[in-house]
């Protein structure tokens, strides 16, 4: 015998001291080590939790609880992964009783008066069973967690990637590391403030770094010019977008679509002024719109070679005079209200300059 089918854990349930002392004896010299019993029913589902029992060999006419009751309190506590061998030992041979029995988890029946042989080689073909669907469940688990482990590897490279990216856009843009992780967690803040759902808000909290990625196909002497842009070189920059969407590409995923989504949009003005499409309300996607705050407030409260920081309350009035023509008015509300929450995003954040 397998060691562990000998080392198998075996309950005996029966209302008669007899009948329960024989089974005992004899799963004993058949090598079984684990062996447990009971004579009050009521105990069985006890014993099957606490001592993690792998077969019940049931008596079906007991005081109490009969057979067929004690089957039907074991199925409120055995799992949904789990396979219970019940061997029902009964003198009864009528077809409602097996019917019965069958239908709220006997796996099999021997009659009374039985046989020793009998009786071992089904509770070794039982045994043997569990054990394999044990073991094809501990492998089914290992390579779940295999299969969770590499995912989340996965996950992590592509957030890298992207976080990379961001930061590349912004350092062509004199831009600093810092001020893509400040407005991402920022954007993560916001959506929450909006009632939007966790995996909504983890989504924008990924995907925001990229906003600005396009920024890498920009020319030098209009992307680094210190003075103002003039029409001509306007456009030139305005098309950041158009490359930015191309870069982040058409890979079906959920961050990269909203990576997608705010890079093509976080320039769109909620009066219709802004670019690439002129979307106007409620067409600009509210990540988009989310981005567009979270970005221009940062950038107003971050010093540059080219621009002294504003004051927090200077920003916050341009935020306020703004809505309803470049930001969506519940939104700015909404943003000024974690205001304290995102100033301590700098702190925890800081330039490298500073």
């Amino acid at each position: 015998m397998k060691p562990e089918i000998q080392q198998s854990k075996i309950l005996v349930v029966d209302d008669k001291p007899a009948n329960v002392m024989l089974l005992e004896q004899l799963l004993e010299e058949e090598g079984y080590t684990n062996i447990f019993s009971t004579m009050d029913s009521r105990k069985v589902v006890e014993l099957y939790v606490s001592e993690n029992i792998d077969m019940i060999l049931l008596d079906i006419r007991m005081p109490h609880m009969d057979g067929i009751e004690v089957m039907e309190a074991l199925k409120e506590v055995i799992g949904p992964d789990d396979y219970l061998p019940i061997l029902v030992l009964t003198a009864q041979t009528d077809m409602e009783t097996r019917q019965r029995a069958l239908s709220v988890g006997a796996r099999d029946f021997l009659t009374k008066p039985f046989q020793p042989w009998e009786v071992f080689q089904r509770i070794h073909n039982m045994l043997e069973t569990r054990v394999f669907y044990l073991s094809q469940r501990s492998r089914a688990n290992v390579l779940a967690d295999e299969v969770f482990k590499r995912t989340q590897q996965i996950r992590e490279t592509q957030l890298e990637v992207v976080r990379r990216l961001g930061r590349a856009g912004e350092y062509r843009d004199n831009e600093t590391g810092a001020h893509v992780v400040r407005m991402s967690k920022s954007c993560k803040l916001l959506a929450l403030a909006a009632g939007l759902d966790r995996e909504f808000a983890e989504l924008i909290l990924q995907a925001s770094p990229m906003h600005d990625v396009g920024k890498i196909g920009i020319p030098d002497r209009i992307l680094l010019k210190p003075g103002r842009l003039t029409p001509e070189e306007r456009v030139i920059m305005e098309t950041h977008v158009e490359i930015g969407v191309d870069i982040i590409g058409e890979f079906e995923s959920p961050m990269l679509e909203m990576a997608r989504s705010i890079a093509a949009t976080h320039h769109e003005k909620w009066d219709g002024s802004g670019y690439p499409d002129k979307l106007s309300g409620k067409d600009i996607p509210v990540e988009g719109r989310i981005a567009a705050i979270c970005d221009v407030f940062d950038a107003l409260t971050s010093e540059r070679p080219y621009k002294e920081a504003w004051p927090l309350e200077k920003a916050v009035s341009f935020l306020e005079e703004n809505a309803g023509s470049h930001f969506d008015p519940d939104l700015v509300q909404l943003f000024i209200s974690i205001i304290p929450d995102v100033v301590a995003l700098r702190e925890q954040h800081p330039d490298e300059e500073e």
